[in-house]
């Protein structure tokens, strides 16, 4: 049986805090998965929480790179525009860069639950806006040379910090537009066209088409950030419900320990209290059924002692089953293993058994293979297996049936045995439930037959302790065969004979034939 704790039998059933606590958590953490879940996208506080976080993130990891893009800028336009002017906005372009730094970094190190999300989301877009207003200068200080080589860096400038922004932005598609409309503005303003045959058409054409293909590119990357975290979600719920699943299979288990507990207890006790009277009620009602003290003046009396001496032995029958199944599922059944001749053992219990067979007009059969060695195993244990099966099958088997036995090798070099009745046969779809603890199956109920329904558990159990396995075959209106094998490893090789003609040294190996079960 599973280890039961001292602090388990104080509490009882009662309910631990710690528990309920635990269980509270997981059911928060399922509910808030699958709010993210239904509300993604939709404003819920913690799914824009953690684009917030997905922005601060981005922005932080690209500090460098744009630096390093505006440090290039910078020395290319050193072509058309004084050095002065442009190390002036380097600076601006580098303090910008550092605020928006600062801002994610101090974004990071927030709890979820302290965070603000309209005024985090203002100050990004905000710093966002003072980038492409640095970005929009230098845009201003190149157009102004009216170089056809200063435009079309423009663009390339253009285009190239327009991707970056989308990509690094996209979790906060307002701020996408508000870095890219500045600098935008200036160079359609530049380059807006006075006539369709001005040359800066294309150019000014080209500058609308890289912002609306930023803005493309920003949405496709929101959607999917957003499947992503949905993703998250997801994965969230499922770990929160296998560990509130895991959580209630624990309490599942501890109720069922302390019920075993409890069972356990009960059956110690009430084998007691109940043996003792019966011991009374066996040893009394014999003595009047045997009227040893003179004879009933009344002979109703004889019949009562003797239907209360059967009904006690019934009760206590059944009181050894019940200890039996218990001990076996629990684990404490211990073996007391020795030598044991399996066909021996099965032929005294079919002597037993003969009379009941024969009083029902059964006819009992039996084959067993000879030179089988003896087993390693519980002589008591085995016979009640034996007595079970053939008390069964005598049970169930109609006046005029055959009950054969049958005891052999099995192809691995094991042993079994087998007991098969022509009797009515069980029900496929029973066989689950004869198998079971006070299981009884249709045919049984049917014709009323006494049983507690333990026979065959206690058996199944008793061979698994053994290391075997227990089969049981049935057909309808053809009848049951249950099968019994004990593996090779129970098997004790009987040591070879001496010949005392031949040579010393020498040992001449015994021959057992061997057939598959």
């Amino acid at each position: 049986m599973t280890e039961v704790t001292a602090e388990m039998i104080e509490r009882g059933r009662g309910v631990d805090p710690k528990i309920a606590a635990e269980r509270r958590r997981l059911s928060a953490k399922v509910r808030e998965a699958r709010e993210k879940l239904t509300s993604a996208g939709s404003g819920y506080r913690t799914f824009d929480v953690e684009l917030l976080q997905l922005f601060a993130r981005a922005r932080q990891s690209s500090t460098i790179s744009l630096a390093i893009v505006a440090i290039v800028a910078m020395a290319i336009a050193t072509a058309w525009v004084p050095l002065q002017q442009l190390l002036v906005w380097l600076s601006l372009a580098l303090a910008s860069l550092s605020v928006s730094h600062a801002l994610a970094a101090k974004f990071s190190t927030l709890e979820p639950a302290s965070v603000n999300v309209a005024r985090w989301r203002s100050n990004f877009i905000v710093a966002e806006v003072i980038q492409g207003i640095v970005w929009a200068q230098i845009v201003a200080l190149v157009a102004e040379t009216q170089d056809p080589s200063g435009r079309t860096f423009i663009l390339v400038m253009l285009l190239l910090v327009a991707q970056m922004n989308a990509t690094i932005t996209a979790s906060i598609p307002v701020a996408v537009y508000a870095g890219l409309a500045p600098m935008t503005a200036v160079i359609v303003g530049f380059l807006w066209p006075t006539s369709f045959t001005d040359m800066n058409m294309p150019l000014a054409v080209l500058a609308c088409g890289t912002l609306l293909y930023s803005a493309v590119l920003a949405k496709k990357l929101y959607a999917r950030s957003l499947d992503t975290l949905s993703f998250q979600s997801e994965k969230d719920e499922l770990i929160a419900e296998l560990e509130q699943a895991k959580a209630n299979s624990d309490l599942a288990r501890r109720r069922a320990e302390e019920a075993n507990l409890a069972k356990s207890r009960f059956l110690a006790t009430m084998s007691h209290e109940l043996r003792t009277p019966l011991n009374a009620i066996l040893g009394f009602s014999e003595v009047m059924k045997a009227e040893l003290f003179g004879a009933h003046k009344v002979q109703s009396y004889k019949e009562y002692s003797h239907d209360i001496h059967a009904s006690g032995q019934h009760l206590l029958a059944l009181i050894n089953e019940i200890l039996d199944l218990s001990r076996v599922e629990a684990g404490r059944y211990e073996l007391k293993a020795e030598p044991v001749a399996l066909n021996h053992l099965v032929e005294d219990c079919r002597h037993l058994m003969a009379l009941r067979a024969k009083k029902r007009d059964i006819t009992l059969n039996a084959f067993s293979e000879s030179e089988l060695p003896r087993i390693w195993a519980d002589e008591r244990a085995v016979r009640q297996v034996a007595l079970n099966l053939l008390s069964n099958a005598i049970k169930f088997t109609s006046p005029g049936g055959i009950v054969t036995i049958k005891v052999g090798w099995t192809s691995s070099g094991g042993q079994y045995f087998s007991v098969k009745d022509t009797g009515p046969g069980i029900p496929e779809e029973e066989i689950p439930i004869v198998m079971s603890s006070f299981g009884r199956g249709s045919l049984a109920q049917k014709n009323a037959e006494e049983g507690s329904g333990l026979g065959l558990p206690i058996v199944k159990g008793l061979v698994e302790l053994h290391g075997g396995t227990f089969t049981l075959k049935s057909k309808v209106s053809e009848g049951t065969e249950v099968i019994v094998i004990f593996p090779p490893e129970r098997v004790m090789n009987a040591l070879p004979r001496l010949d005392p003609e031949e040579p010393p040294g020498e040992l001449k190996p015994q021959k057992a034939a061997r057939s598959a079960a």
